[in-house]
């Protein structure tokens, strides 16, 4: 397929609607996961540093 002109190529033949959209929803749910993995990543690590924190504190406590 060739374009024109800038305004060609941003109406894709008539089909901008489809391939902008699509571009558009799988741009979202792309940083929408990159979001939850960081999220659940940050929940683990604090998950991880409380247990060694509760493990060192109970060796402390033992005589």
């Amino acid at each position: 397929m060739q374009w024109l002109s800038v305004a060609d190529f941003l109406n894709m033949g008539g089909y901008a609607f489809y391939v902008w959209g699509s571009f558009g929803i799988t741009a979202a749910v792309v940083v929408a996961e990159i979001w939850q993995v960081r999220a659940q990543r940050r929940e683990i690590l604090r998950n991880l540093s409380s247990d060694s924190e509760s493990e060192s504190d109970l060796l402390q406590d033992t005589p």
